[in-house]
């Protein structure tokens, strides 16, 4: 008679506890032999383990990478959620060229019990650079392209998945998409998230380098300061280029003005490599792509100026790094308050700069779910709760 499963591993743990002692010499020198050969893995390996362990098997779930020809090329969306019956959220991300894709592995997973959420690679970024020619790409390679580019994603999502209203989040450049997108369309976002918003770029460099400059000056780094004030006056008058703003970035970042606490973005680009939704010809895309990027947008970017663009027609919620001096926080906090929306909530995270999802990701996740989803539920597009007693 078979023994079941159960039985069979019962009996061989039986056996190998009644063997021991006569296989002690043998895994004494097996162990020895681990230790001086450990094993290795290669990055399929690591992938697949990751891959595996946020697999969405739930009956209603979406587990989709998916290619749209949009505005004359092919442009790369992951969409993921555990009930198809929430709502959507689209993700703007920043850079410019600079995908979150990659590296939603790290903090989204929670997310998807509430959204169907969906990363979209932009025009010249990561998994849509690689798919395409520079010569295809550039001719939208423009702010007003890309917003038309970002609106039609929003058509595809709405039309294919029934939605009449999704959630748009824009995360640092993906916040200027957002902000033009939400003030052209309202009517089709349930609200609008700025993460690290933008407000007037030539004001933020003036605020990030004065943040910079004081933090060396405060630490006594000749090294700094001496690179700084090679560049001062800070912005002025003179061209933005990638030389100055290398300079300012450098020890802005290094001051923890990007990621509270770091003196660097190592924790985002080592997560990278190991990114389940990326080959590696793809993360090779993601350099190559900034490059042609900024090439195309350095001076549009540049000019951006929303200080008067304070009118929305949707609710607007904004999550705030209090430490956030890449995007500067008090330029964030000065424009929420002159915003006139249906609704609006700002809420300042304690111990993030620029990178909030990443850093508190329980708290970005709290929030998410108190401040917006309610804005789907009471259209009735979102899953059931869960069924819960007590006494």
């Amino acid at each position: 008679m078979k023994m079941s499963r159960t039985l069979c591993r019962l009996a061989a743990c039986v056996a190998m506890v009644a063997m021991a002692p006569l296989h002690a010499d043998a895994t004494k020198q097996d162990d020895a032999s681990a230790k001086a050969n450990p094993p290795t893995m290669t990055r399929a390996d690591v992938t697949a383990i990751i891959a595996n362990s946020r697999r969405i098997v739930s009956p209603n779930g979406i587990e989709a990478s998916v290619k749209v020809h949009i505005n004359g090329i092919d442009q790369w969306l992951s969409i993921r959620g555990r009930d198809r019956r929430n709502p959507i959220l689209l993700v703007l991300h920043g850079g410019p060229a600079s995908p979150s894709m990659p590296t939603d592995y790290t903090y989204q997973s929670p997310w998807e019990d509430y959204f169907t959420v969906v990363q979209w690679d932009q025009r010249g970024a990561g998994k849509t650079y690689a798919a395409n020619t520079e010569k295809q790409m550039a001719p939208g390679m423009t702010i007003d392209g890309m917003t038309d580019d970002a609106a039609k994603v929003v058509q595809y999502l709405r039309e294919h998945y029934g939605k009449q209203k999704i959630f748009l989040m824009g995360h640092s450049w993906g916040t200027v998409l957002g902000t033009r997108l939400a003030q052209a369309h309202p009517e089709w976002f349930y609200a609008y998230i700025g993460v690290g918003q933008v407000v007037n770029v030539r004001r933020n460099e003036e605020v990030g380098f004065d943040f910079a400059l004081r933090s060396a000056k405060a630490s006594g780094d000749a090294q700094a300061i001496k690179e700084l004030e090679s560049i001062a006056p800070y912005p002025g008058t003179a061209p933005l280029t990638l030389q100055r703003l290398g300079v300012r970035s450098k020890w802005e970042m290094s001051y923890g003005g990007l990621a509270y606490g770091r003196k660097n973005y190592a924790f985002d680009s080592d997560a990278e490599q190991l990114s389940p939704d990326y080959s590696q010809q793809e993360l090779d895309a993601i350099d190559k792509g900034s490059v042609f990027t900024i090439q195309h947008l350095m001076d549009s970017v540049t000019a951006v100026d929303f200080d008067h663009v304070t009118q929305f027609g949707c609710p607007v919620i904004l999550f705030v790094g209090a430490h956030d001096e890449t995007t500067s926080h008090e330029l964030a906090e000065q424009w929420f308050d002159k915003l006139q929306a249906p609704s609006k909530h700002l809420v300042l995270f304690a111990d993030s700069a620029h990178m909030v999802m990443m850093e508190q990701p329980g708290r970005f996740l709290v929030h998410l779910v108190t401040d917006a989803l309610p804005l789907a539920q009471k259209m009735n597009d979102a899953a059931p709760t869960e069924v819960a007693r007590g006494q």
